[in-house]
């Protein structure tokens, strides 16, 4: 790695800031909320089936592309020039939902997708320098400051977009984002380190990736060494599949069934960001010290409350108060998550193995928000009734976890 590591590890951080302003406008708040209310119309839960089919859609594309392009960033030294790449197309996408107007149900739809498979492809090969620039005994702490660090981007855009939320000029909103999100990720187009080893020919790669990401499969599934990874894959495709749901429906549910403004759902989640980064930061040493495994399993309780917490709201006080309880955890285990699975990561193929790991927390926002969508167009748009089919999705995830025999302290005491 060339640089100071504290320098290397500032860029990646800004990166999560970056790439928050994407998730937190067009994945949780804005672009949810307007899309399924005002661009297709969700009286009848309709506006809840295309949101939910085009996170399902677009998590389909990424669960079968991430692992592919997981091994072609490893096998021809592209990591870098794709994370750049997809980072580029995401933007892009995002400036263009300005264009978006009522009744675009289509051209919405496939804006949303393009956007958010490009956001998830990049994320892989974000993530997969967590391992190769921070200590063992210090992944806990680097990986919670990433999302910490991403809590802030997110407040950030957010208070960028309050003015257009407030004048209703959506459109404001997405720009917004997409200016964020295309600054703030030069520092890490520029000081992340390219892969070091010789590269092959993108067509030697591309084979390669294929075989590769067959036999990667293959060794997951069937290995004696890859049970402990196996065992918690199984584990994060379930709760993952729950958390993803929560963050992609929450806007919606408070803009449908509470009546919230679309100010009040920026205000709602900048709570839940200053909720999610001082979990994050509280959790990050116990993550290193009582181990990855200890804090997920909490949160999964945690989150299991917060569906059922939900069933029962019937004023926007109530939703304050379980958004901030989500909030908690939402740092907590986003972190700890990534931090297991980078301790159950073989060394020099970790963009490979953080390609299967986001096909499986990718596969695991396919199921769930579908599930969603369905259920409140089923019944007549009752959302509550939708909310308490996630919480199903946690105490899965929690009865699997406990069979994985990883996750211990990554602190040698």
């Amino acid at each position: 790695m060339t640089g100071s590591p504290r320098r290397t590890i500032v860029a990646w951080t800004l990166y999560d800031f970056a790439n928050s302003a994407f998730s937190a406008i067009v994945y949780a708040t804005v672009f949810p909320a307007y899309y399924a209310n005002t661009v297709v119309g969700n009286a009848d839960g309709r506006g809840d089936f295309w949101w939910g089919l085009a996170v399902s859609v677009s998590m389909a594309v990424v669960a079968l592309t991430s692992p592919f392009l997981g091994g072609i960033g490893d096998h021809a030294g592209l990591r870098k020039p794709l994370l750049i790449g997809f980072t580029l197309l995401s933007v892009a996408a995002t400036a263009l939902l300005a264009t978006v107007q009522p009744g675009m149900v289509l051209w919405g739809f496939a804006l949303a997708v393009i956007g958010i498979v490009a956001f998830e492809a990049a994320f892989v090969y974000y993530n997969s320098y967590l391992p190769r620039i921070a200590p063992i005994e210090q992944l806990g702490r680097v990986s919670a400051a990433g999302f910490a660090v991403g809590y802030v981007g997110s407040i950030t855009a957010f208070l960028a977009a309050w003015p257009f939320a407030a004048a209703q000029a959506y459109w404001g909103c997405f720009l917004a984002a997409a200016a964020l999100f295309g600054l703030f990720s030069i520092p890490a187009f520029v000081v992340l380190p390219a892969d070091a080893r010789h590269p092959m020919t993108l067509h030697e790669s591309v084979s390669r990736g294929l075989r590769d990401t067959l036999a990667t499969l293959r060794e997951i599934v069937t290995s004696p060494a890859r049970t402990a990874m196996r065992r918690f894959l199984l584990a994060y495709l379930i709760y993952e599949d729950g958390v993803n749901t929560v963050i992609a429906f929450a806007g919606v549910f408070a803009a449908k069934t509470l009546g919230f403004a679309m100010t009040e759902i920026i205000a709602l989640f900048i709570v839940i960001q200053i909720t999610a980064l001082a979990g994050s930061a509280l959790w990050a040493r116990p993550t290193d010290r009582r181990g990855p495994k200890f804090v997920v399993g909490l949160m999964l309780i945690q989150w299991t409350a917060v569906t059922v917490a939900a069933y029962f709201v019937e004023v926007p006080w109530h939703f304050w108060i379980v958004a901030i309880l989500a909030g908690t955890g939402l740092g907590a285990i986003q972190a700890a998550s990534r931090t297991f699975m980078a301790t159950l990561v073989p060394a020099g193929r970790e963009a490979e193995f953080f390609g299967f790991y986001a096909l499986v927390g990718k596969s695991g926002a396919i199921l769930g928000p579908l599930v969603f969508g369905l259920t409140s167009a089923a019944f007549g748009g009752n959302q509550r009734i939708a909310i308490m089919t996630v919480g199903l999705f946690f105490v899965a995830g929690l009865l699997l976890l406990r069979r994985v025999p990883a996750g211990g302290p990554t602190i040698q005491r």
